[in-house]
């Protein structure tokens, strides 16, 4: 056994002998310390779910031709795990579900995506897990996914990358704009420092508006329970209590998560269509501004030709956009997303279901809609002579408020109308004669990829793509008419209004032309994520950003270049050494994860900004090993 390293330095020295000369202690000559060699460059990334680990992928994808084998340090800062972050993470419910077919999730590059780095394809999120493509996987389910794919991620990375995982919380982000990024961390954690910073924070959290305030400070005084907007997992629903009437505002995807955590998650079950409550469930009154519930998802193959996308909204028509300057939604992009939404819509009609159409097929038809300026009344007429139904007329608008107008003699025509409508769209979503829908959906993808390049375009188009085409499974529907049915759910109607009663220490609301008193509860849940906003964002670190002059679109969203991600000051020019991506920017995309070969802008966006960091990491290695 060998002695410990100080065992002999213990020992006594033995006196000198007489033959001994004792001489004093000589110093020995001083060495010249070589100087500590450089260190590596370094990329710090706020934000490990799903974006930042795509980030990761297209990092190593790209690595070989741009950064060689050189050194490079990764940190990954998150509180959360790496992988599937803070929505997908593992400790939630397992009732909570998917709102794509396992099918229609992967995280893998394919050769319709329009990037510059190497495909590398890998499994959907059906393949990965074996299952059936159709399935709607539990959210649980896709979190084991994403943090294999993490995993895959990571060591796909050259042997000279190393990746240091800190689960912490960034609050902080200074240094110049030629130098070092220093990144201060929650907790007392010493800064880090980085030569470039990737923000991929994902949906985020906002402190509450004036009329959020106002609800609340209403709810203290008076004893109620308020929660304002949230992710519904994160939400303290154990506070709402059994039996009573909760007025919830949003009947979105937040709806569908709260409607299901108080009532399965409470112990109730479905049997034979019927609900079977466990008398734990609050009594739901919902509502929303269109008062009718996300469309659910179609539930068929398009099969024969696609729609050959884009066509009358693609690059071209994206570039001439973008020279005009300034921009009006409505005025110069809507009626560009119409026509282009409509040829979508014509084509698989006269394709599929040509005993539909008259006066002569879709290459004629094709010509003279192509001639027609886009958003002119001609359009109109020349669908109508060709499409004899008006059902089978495509109406944008009119899909976006299909209660407008109407108006109910009592609550309980609006439970009737409403049980309608989802019966009607459940029916339409998984029936083959109504394939337009589908070529629809495909449009409003192609759309929405041309859209991420002009930045900003306003939260009614995001709002508008979210309720036709990221709607609940329809399983999920079937069990809300289950809830209806049962009386645990109630619909408010088009419109909803939300106020307060001073005198009586209540909530109230109700719906645009129903008759009869509007519903009060002690209780107001706001079933909706809250809306993006720089100078309200619960993240320290954007808040802090935009105080230093990083630049905030009209509706709360980071600024960055769309070609590369890097963050824009007020003056439009880029940080060479910031970038961003993901929902909190402009150019946030169309939905959480992208369907196979379908293009995915978000790859794209990952790729351009993995190579533009890679780019300026090897300039910074040439430089600081210039004999390299």
């Amino acid at each position: 056994m060998a002695a410990p390293a100080d065992a002999f330095s213990a020992c006594p020295p033995a006196p000198p002998g007489p033959t001994d000369e004792i001489r004093p202690p000589t110093t020995p000559p001083r060495r010249a310390r070589r100087p500590a060699p450089p260190a590596p460059p370094s990329i710090a990334v706020i934000g490990a779910g799903p974006r930042g680990a795509g980030f990761l992928e297209r990092l190593a994808a790209n690595a070989s031709e741009l950064y060689g084998d050189l050194p490079l340090e990764v940190h990954l800062i998150d509180p959360h795990p790496p992988g599937p972050g803070r929505i997908w993470r593992a400790d939630q419910s397992p009732l909570l579900w998917m709102n794509s077919m396992a099918e229609d999730v992967t995280m893998f590059t394919d050769d319709t995506v329009r990037q510059e780095g190497p495909v590398r394809p890998g499994p959907t999120l059906a393949e990965w897990a074996g299952v059936d493509g159709r399935t709607f996987s539990a959210r649980t389910s896709q979190g084991s996914y994403l943090r294999w794919f993490y995993e895959r991620a990571v060591a796909a990375l050259p042997p000279s990358v190393t990746v240091h995982e800190h689960r912490a919380t960034a609050l902080r982000v200074t240094g110049p704009r030629d130098g070092p990024q220093r990144i201060s961390l929650a907790g007392g954690s010493r800064p880090l420092t980085a030569d470039l910073v990737l923000l991929t924070l994902g949906h985020l959290d906002a402190e509450p508006d004036a009329e959020q305030r106002a609800l609340a400070d209403f709810a203290d005084r008076h004893g109620l329970l308020h929660l304002p907007p949230d992710f519904t997992a994160d939400s303290d629903l154990d506070r709402i209590p059994a039996g009573e009437p909760v007025i919830v505002r949003g009947l979105g995807l937040a709806f569908i998560d709260l409607m299901v955590l108080l009532t399965e998650g409470r112990g109730g079950r479905y049997e034979n269509g019927e609900y079977l409550p466990s008398g734990r469930e609050p009594v739901l009154y919902a509502g929303s501004r269109r008062g009718v519930p996300y469309r659910t998802k179609i539930g068929y193959d398009l099969g024969g030709e696609p729609p050959p996308l884009p066509r009358h909204f693609g690059p071209e028509q994206t570039a001439e956009l973008l020279r005009r300057g300034p921009l009006d939604f409505r005025r110069d992009i809507w009626p560009l997303i119409d026509k282009e939404l409509g040829h979508a819509h014509y084509h698989r009609l006269f394709h599929a279901h040509p005993e539909r159409t008259s006066g002569g097929g879709w290459a004629a038809f094709d010509e003279r809609y192509t001639a027609v300026e886009p958003g002119s009344p001609r359009l109109r007429e020349l669908i109508a002579g060709a499409v004899p139904d008006p059902a089978d007329r495509l109406d944008l608008l009119g899909l976006d408020r299909p209660l407008a107008g109407r108006s109910f003699a009592s609550h309980e025509a609006v439970q009737d109308t409403l049980r309608a409508h989802v019966e009607a769209d459940l029916i339409r979503a998984h029936d083959p004669a109504r394939s337009p829908d589908l070529a629809v959906f495909i449009g409003l993808l192609s759309v929405y990829g041309q859209l991420v390049r002009l930045g900003d375009v306003g939260n009614w188009w995001h709002g508008y793509f979210s309720y036709l085409a990221s709607g609940p499974p329809g399983p999920r529907l079937r069990q809300l008419l289950a809830l209806s049915r049962a009386g645990v759910v109630r619909f408010l109607g088009p419109d909803t209004a939300v106020g307060t009663d001073e005198r009586r220490g209540v909530f109230h609301a109700a719906g645009a032309g129903v008759s009869g008193p509007p519903v009060t509860a002690r209780t107001l849940v706001e079933a909706r994520l809250p809306e993006p906003s720089l100078a309200r964002s619960a993240s320290p670190l954007l808040r802090a950003l935009h105080e230093g002059g990083a630049a905030g679109t009209p509706t709360g969203l980071l600024a960055v270049d769309p070609a590369d991600g890097r963050i824009l000051d007020r003056t439009g020019a880029s940080h060479p050494r910031r970038f961003a991506l993901g929902p909190h920017t402009d150019g946030r995309n169309s939905g959480a994860f992208t369907r196979p070969r379908t293009g995915g802008a978000a790859f794209g966006q990952n790729d351009a900004t993995a190579r533009a960091a890679l780019t300026l990491l090897r300039e910074l290695s040439a430089r600081a090993h210039p004999s390299a």
